[in-house]
């Protein structure tokens, strides 16, 4: 099913980055996937849909989880060779790739698809309390 493009993509054709701010719940990443998809397109850079797409989907994820108010902000930055993404909430506490991971549990492992689809990725401190999450492919 073709689903329509989003109203900022159509007025803005040529933009370099996206920026939204939101409250995010269970079904939300299905509605973000779309918009970068679309920027993607626009962008001429399709092949990177499935690791944007899958990489941005975890730290939403995150955010649903471990975000008391669930707000965060997604910034969607074009770059020469490839797409930079932040995903910035206002939680101070930090993610952890080497944490213990129980084998048994179905969570805990976003950080591990985040490393193994994206070529960088990381974590910095923002001003005035929390934290962005990003990654670039």
């Amino acid at each position: 099913m073709n689903e329509p493009i989003p109203p900022a993509v159509l007025a803005f054709p040529h933009r370099q980055q996206y920026v939204m701010h939101l409250t995010v719940g269970e079904h939300s990443a299905r509605h973000i996937r779309r918009i970068v998809r679309s920027f993607l397109l626009e962008w001429g850079m399709p092949e990177l849909s499935d690791a944007v797409e899958l990489a941005m989907t975890e730290l939403v994820a995150n955010v649903v989880r471990h975000v008391p108010d669930r707000r965060c902000g997604l910034l969607l930055l074009r770059q020469p060779k490839g797409v930079r993404v932040e995903v910035s909430d206002g939680s101070p506490q930090l993610p952890d790739l080497h944490a213990e991971l129980d084998p048994d549990s179905e969570d805990g492992r976003g950080l591990v698809i985040l490393d193994a689809v994206t070529d960088k990725w990381g974590v910095t401190r923002a001003s005035g309390g929390g934290k962005i999450v990003w990654f670039e492919c």
